[in-house]
């Protein structure tokens, strides 16, 4: 049985993180911290709860909120474009710590472990992006570059630009990865011409392309899986 004082710590987040430690709390909690304040009718962990409520399936809780608009956010009596600002922030902040943690375990060398990697991070984009994954001899990530952000459908480069890159990170072997903003990861005739051409720049170089990956909507396309490299 618990006594009144620890009733009341354990009913105030900010007290409960002093006591206990913030692995204590939940994400409810974890939020009404960042919050601060509710409001007139319901305190800040209301409305963290509020809040998480809008996570959508098939991720629930903070991974949720990833997708989150700060209009969404906004509409949550409380939630003003300060806070919901904050909000995006940390659950940016969170993907990027996740993935700065995963990266030094995984090998790259695995087409869809590249794919899961970056798989968040490109799906939601509406241009083609393309980046340049540096890896050393063991087949882990030295370095991610993004060598071109161009229109809806399409984005430009050249193998001047990724071994000039490539060669600034002292790459064993690189990666191209890049998205398809309608969602289908089919490579293009222009993506197939891309590979061939960094493909063989990088046999005369001697680094190697070991897999170009174009994500889609939670899906992807690899050439290496293709028997195109």
């Amino acid at each position: 049985m618990k006594n009144k004082q620890e009733m009341a710590v354990t009913n105030k987040p900010y007290e409960k993180f002093l006591a206990y430690g913030p692995g204590s709390l939940t994400e409810s909690e974890l939020l009404a911290i960042i919050l601060r304040t509710g409001t007139r009718d319901r305190d800040a962990l209301g409305v963290a709860e509020q809040v998480l409520g809008l996570a959508r399936y098939p991720r629930e809780g903070l991974l949720g909120l990833y997708d989150v608009t700060l209009e969404e956010l906004k509409e949550i009596k409380g939630i003003g474009e300060v806070k919901a600002v904050r909000l995006k922030c940390i659950t940016e902040l969170s993907a990027r710590i996740h993935r700065a943690s995963a990266k030094e375990s995984l090998l790259f060398t695995d087409s869809r472990t590249v794919a899961e990697y970056f798989m968040e991070t490109l799906r939601h984009r509406d241009t083609e992006c393309v980046l340049l994954v540096s890896l050393d001899a063991k087949g882990q990530n030295l370095r991610e570059t993004e060598l071109s952000n161009g229109s809806a459908t399409q984005t430009l480069i050249s193998p001047r630009e990724v071994f000039l890159a490539a060669l600034q990170t002292k790459a064993v072997n690189i990666l191209l990865v890049h998205n398809h903003p309608s969602g289908d990861p089919s490579p293009s005739g222009c993506d197939r011409e891309l590979t061939e051409r960094v493909a063989g720049a990088g046999e005369l170089l001697g680094i190697p392309l070991l897999d170009h990956i174009i994500i889609g909507d939670n899906k992807y396309t690899s050439f290496k899986e293709l028997g195109l490299l």
